[in-house]
């Protein structure tokens, strides 16, 4: 199986944290949507397998309109195998939801919203420079969860001064609504964004690493006690709702990414697209997609399996290692494991590397350990 992933390059506004791809300006939404039509088609030779999920992400696909959605899925319904039981997942923010909306996403074939959320606190809300209230986001939630059975709500956490009291209310109120699954992440600070400008500028307070590890392992424990599976380490879900776009990316399934800035994977090759709008466009009416690529070598793929492995409940297969990369390598990670035993931040399960509960937090740094570097 395989999947799309189509990145949707406008937003009303840009939240203070947010380093992705984007315009505010939507005057090329129009001529966006035929280029990544155009992407579809140039490309579709390229994954032979049936198409398992398709997401749409940002950016803000919820300011595309109804029409222009079902141009898109129209042009992957004609030049694409898709599977019968397909996941199609769009991210939606609250400011753009109404019942007319949701039922047109249903007509075209959405099956699963993303809710970003964020946060139900007003003060998180501005800080964050969020486009919608602590109201849209109730009422919002409210409408996703009459119309869709399954759908996910995007929280953060880590937010300077943020009690964990009020980070426990967030968390209670999506139990409250019956939420299946959550992506939660902690706030990051990305290189030259409005939010790194303010911390150094000492307009807002830092983030701090102690408050967002509280963060998280209050949310460990309240997930597990609500009946969620954490099954990789940002997201949880009810038992039949793990999401299948997360799984497939985390497990290395080859997919295809459309759109200015989007990556895609396949046959270990990784390529990326101009991340600038109006030239990606520009290329698409000369039927050329402009882009990078790289082939991923041996040592590449060994460590992107064990970092995205790591984080999730599934872990790191030694077999695997020894099929898909070879003896040398599942030695250099056996040798490696007694340290990390020792320090607790590694345990065996058979022949499967886990991380403990009680290092969850620093699962990447641990990751790292293991790489092998040339």
């Amino acid at each position: 199986m395989a999947g799309l992933y189509l990145h949707i390059p406008f937003c009303k506004q840009a939240c203070h944290y947010c380093d992705f791809h984007f315009s505010t300006s939507l005057k090329h939404q129009g001529g966006m949507v035929a280029a990544m039509q155009a992407e579809l088609i140039l490309r579709k030779a390229e994954l032979s397998e049936p198409i398992k999920t398709i997401y749409l992400g940002g950016g803000t696909p919820s300011l595309l309109t109804p029409n222009q959605l079902e141009e898109l899925f129209g042009t992957i319904n004609m030049h694409y195998q898709l599977s019968d039981a397909i996941e199609f997942t769009l991210e939606a923010n609250p400011d753009d939801i109404d019942e007319s909306l949701l039922l047109a996403y249903k007509a075209v074939g959405v099956n699963r919203l993303s809710l970003g959320i964020q946060s139900f606190r007003e003060q998180d809300l501005k800080f964050m420079n969020r486009a919608h209230d602590q109201r849209q986001a109730e009422q919002a939630l409210d409408l996703v969860a009459k119309h869709f059975d399954d759908y996910s709500v995007d929280l953060i956490y880590g937010v300077p001064e943020m009690p964990l009291t009020v980070w426990e209310e967030n968390l209670q109120k999506a139990f409250e609504a019956g939420v299946p699954h959550l992506s939660c992440y902690a706030l990051t600070v990305e290189p030259d964004t409005a939010l790194d400008r303010f911390i150094q500028k000492g307009v807002v307070a830092p983030v701090d690493e102690a408050l967002a590890k509280a963060h998280y392992e209050l949310l460990l424990d309240k997930t597990s006690d609500a009946g969620y599976i954490n099954y990789e380490f940002s997201n949880f879900g009810k038992p039949g709702f793990q999401s299948q776009n997360n799984t497939a990316y985390w497990e290395g399934v080859p997919y295809l990414g459309i759109g200015p800035g989007a990556h895609s994977l396949v046959d270990h090759v990784r390529t990326w697209n101009i991340s600038n709008n109006p030239l990606y466009i520009k290329s698409l009416q000369a039927g050329k997609r402009p882009h990078e690529s790289e082939k991923l070598s041996l040592n590449d793929r060994y460590n992107e399996y064990i970092m995205t492995g790591l984080r999730t409940a599934k872990g790191v297969s030694l077999a695997k290692i020894s099929e898909e990369f070879g003896a040398v390598y599942r030695q250099y990670a056996e040798s490696l494991l007694p340290e990390l035993q020792a320090k607790n931040w590694i345990f065996l399960d058979g022949d499967d590397l886990h991380v403990p509960r009680s290092s969850k937090f620093v699962s990447d740094g641990i990751a790292a350990e293991l790489f092998k570097l040339l």
